[in-house]
């Protein structure tokens, strides 16, 4: 495995590749939730890039960048043992220089549900995404289901902005318990994580995003949304105190 910590030596190596390329971009921390992402694109390329960049600039809270989970040894050592090509391991001067005043965003999508809730959230992620895409001149990005309205605008923005990456979606890989895989669910308590596991349940078994409102916010959540679309029920919430508070989302399929 590569690794790679400059744009100019990404650029460099991408030049040696063939045009078998798939890329996983990730904030590290990583799960088996990041292995099928990876798994996925080595099913289908010769060739698979990963990067790890906790990106400051999707962070709207300045104590959840703080307390995002940084573990750069423990991933480059599965990601050896998954046997990627390269990884891609910026600083964040390296992908935002001093006078870096552009952004990408988009109007419609990103103003509801976690964008409502986030705001600026989903600017610093389809900005971050494009200049990691333009960079690796992939054939594929892959990302999970579990994040679905951000694999939506990434999707959308590489279909309006004429990119040659295609946008491919992974399922959501879960707990045995059902709780979606993320890398914040290492900052849960034990009494946040039993509580964590009831967010799949209520909204998978409602009868209605009422209903699943109702049983959210009974089981103890403070419920950010619950709303459905395109056959498929969202959900976010949030455990903890409001100094350390620590935001869940999930989605399901539901009949329509």
């Amino acid at each position: 495995m590569k690794i790679i910590r400059t744009t100019e030596g990404l650029q460099a190596y991408r030049k040696t590749l063939d045009d078998s390329v798939g890329f996983v971009p990730t904030m590290g921390a990583l799960h088996a939730g990041h292995c099928a992402l990876i798994e996925a694109a080595k099913a289908r390329h010769q060739h698979v890039v990963v990067s790890i960049f906790v990106n400051p600039k999707q962070f709207n809270q300045a104590k959840d960048l703080e307390c995002y989970p940084r573990t750069e040894s423990d991933d480059q050592q599965l990601l050896e043992t998954l046997g990627i090509s390269a990884l891609f391991l910026p600083s964040v001067t390296a992908l935002y220089c001093e006078d870096d005043h552009y952004v990408v965003d988009e109007l419609l999508l990103s103003q509801d549900r976690c964008g409502a809730a986030r705001a600026g959230h989903f600017r610093g992620v389809l900005t971050v995404v494009l200049k990691l895409l333009n960079l690796v001149q992939a054939n594929a990005a892959y990302f999970g289901e579990k994040d679905y309205q951000q694999f939506e605008l990434i999707q959308g923005m590489a279909s309006a902005l004429f990119l040659n990456t295609r946008i491919e979606s992974v399922p959501t890989v879960r707990e045995a318990d059902g709780l979606a895989m993320s890398s914040r669910n290492r900052r849960l308590t034990k009494a946040q994580r039993m509580l964590a596991a009831k967010l799949y349940p209520c909204l998978r078994n409602s009868e209605s995003d009422d209903a699943a409102r109702s049983s959210l916010s009974h089981a103890g959540f403070s419920v950010d949304y619950v709303t459905s679309a395109k056959g498929r029920r969202f959900g976010a919430v949030r455990v903890g105190a409001a100094s350390d508070e620590i935001r869940l989302i999930d989605n399901v399929r539901i009949k329509i």
